[in-house]
């Protein structure tokens, strides 16, 4: 068979994409002379003062260097002694670190089952039954992601639900927000829709992805100050998460914050989704359902999916239902997405 000409970018992973022209600027601008070191430095201050008007409450930020890293502060933060986080079986802790979590903290993730990748209050209400035991480990922190890492988003309704019946058993909070951009820019695209799905819902923490939305290597943790542990900026210091030059990555949190640029990229990500959804979901095999925010898992018979594999490489997914994840990022064009489709168009045609 032959494939049309295959798309500038690939559909695989927001990961794939390159910094966005503003943040290689900012960097360049913060590459002059000599600054201090650890955050000392007057780009750092000015990113946590952004970080602080954007979360309407009082928090600590501690920048990071990835997302793992980033959940790794953030649980560490809000963990105590003996105590577990209970998470989804989708969960990008429990499934895509190497167990960095439980190697690192020393504790137990405690994955629930959930089709559709959420937490709901009926899990946390199941595992509370084992406080006060002495054999068991103690649920100490429930953590979601947002969006989640099947695409879905949880309502502000749901975060606060969670949220109050976590509180209600002495848990904390943690939201891993790697794509919490696009989850924003799903819900509402301002500022009031990120503070509601976080910290105004009850959030203790928040891992505040910007890799994935264009950046370079630039991750925050948000803490609520007087939940989170003291000894938070010593944890960030042993789990290797601190920078020395921080001046680089809280440059490109400024651009970003100044004037919303992490929303409107995380947008633009979300809607070449759905072009690409109102492109293909007239075949009814692909199973597609409409996209939240940047990402379509559609079931492709084998001999489709590697065909276009080869032509245009994406992620497999869930290899027991020949499920497969195609993914828009902050760069990707509408004539990418165009060509995308036509491809499988023409991948579908060869059967």
């Amino acid at each position: 068979m032959s494939f049309p000409p295959a798309p500038e970018r690939f559909f695989a992973s927001d990961n794939f994409s390159g910094a966005h022209p503003r943040y290689v600027s900012a960097l360049e601008r913060a590459n002059s002379g000599h600054m201090m070191a650890y955050g000392g430095d007057a780009i750092t201050k000015h990113a946590t003062s952004l970080f602080e008007e954007l979360c309407g409450t009082d928090v600590d930020v501690l920048f990071t260097f990835n997302g793992t890293g980033a959940n790794i502060v953030a649980l560490g933060s809000l963990l105590q002694s003996a105590e577990s986080v209970i998470c989804s079986e989708w969960a990008h802790i429990h499934v895509d670190e190497t167990g960095a979590p439980e190697h690192m903290l020393g504790i137990k993730l405690q994955d629930v089952n959930s089709p559709d990748a959420k937490v709901t209050t009926a899990h946390i209400t199941a595992a509370a039954s084992a406080l006060g035991n002495v054999h068991h480990v103690q649920p100490g922190v429930v953590s979601i992601t947002q969006a989640t890492e099947l695409g879905t988003v949880y309502s502000i309704e749901e975060i606060r639900a969670v949220c109050d019946t976590a509180h209600s058993f002495g848990m904390r909070v943690h939201l891993d927000g790697a794509r919490i951009s696009n989850a924003t820019a799903s819900l509402g695209g301002d500022v009031a829709t990120f503070r509601a799905l976080t910290f105004g819902a009850g959030v203790d923490a928040v891992s505040f992805g910007g890799t994935k939305n264009g950046m370079f290597g630039a991750e925050a943790v948000l803490l609520r100050r007087g939940v989170a542990s003291d000894r938070s900026g010593f944890i960030r210091k042993q789990n290797t998460q601190l920078p020395s030059k921080m001046r680089y990555t809280a440059a490109q949190f400024v651009e970003a914050l100044t004037d919303d640029l992490w929303i409107q990229t995380a947008g633009h990500a979300n809607a070449m989704a759905l072009r690409l959804y109102n492109a293909l979901s007239h075949i009814e095999s692909l199973q597609i359902v409409r996209p939240a925010v940047n990402s379509l898992y559609p079931v492709l018979p084998v001999a489709v999916k590697e065909r276009l594999q080869a032509w245009n490489f994406f992620w497999d997914w869930d290899l027991s239902r020949s499920q497969v994840r195609w993914m828009t990022s902050w760069d990707t064009s509408p004539d990418d997405v165009d060509a995308f489709a036509a491809g499988v168009l023409a991948a579908f045609s060869a059967q």
